[in-house]
């Protein structure tokens, strides 16, 4: 079963920092960064480390295991992480230069339950867990 990472990344300005997905013919989404752990990963946080670099140029120190999703096809392993600079224009990742992907555009969402019911964030079980995070302190918006 194909390992996968998600980092679910908190700026200092209290938001979330996602992923919006522009696609011919599918509705606008938005997911976390992350990718497939590869064999040359010596451990998942490894390879969220390697993704987030990737997909946003960005660096984080401190991964905190949040949860792990199951569906049979493949397991997603979710992390909180805090990230302080990202710079979208650097990244590398190579399926931002693959023909028919669509567009990635990065986004600061607001850290509130509304903000978060507001977009179409996939996968649709990370929602619950987002809104749990805010109840519980977890996460915590800004003031």
């Amino acid at each position: 079963m194909p390992e996968r990472v998600r980092a679910i990344l908190t700026t200092p300005s209290g938001t979330l920092l996602l992923i919006k997905r522009i696609r011919p013919g599918v509705p606008v989404y938005w997911v976390t960064p992350g990718g497939k752990v590869e064999t040359s990963d010596a451990s998942h946080e490894d390879a969220l480390r390697r993704e987030i670099k990737e997909e946003i140029a960005g660096e984080v120190e401190h991964l905190c295991p949040l949860h792990v999703l199951e569906n049979g096809e493949d397991r997603q392993h979710f992390y909180l992480a805090p990230i302080s600079t990202w710079s979208f224009a650097d990244r590398t990742g190579p399926e931002f230069s693959q023909e028919g992907r669509g567009e990635y555009l990065l986004e600061e969402i607001a850290l509130t339950h509304e903000a978060l019911d507001a977009i179409d964030l996939k996968p649709a079980e990370l929602l619950p867990l987002l809104h749990e995070a805010l109840d519980t302190g977890l996460i915590t918006p800004a003031i």
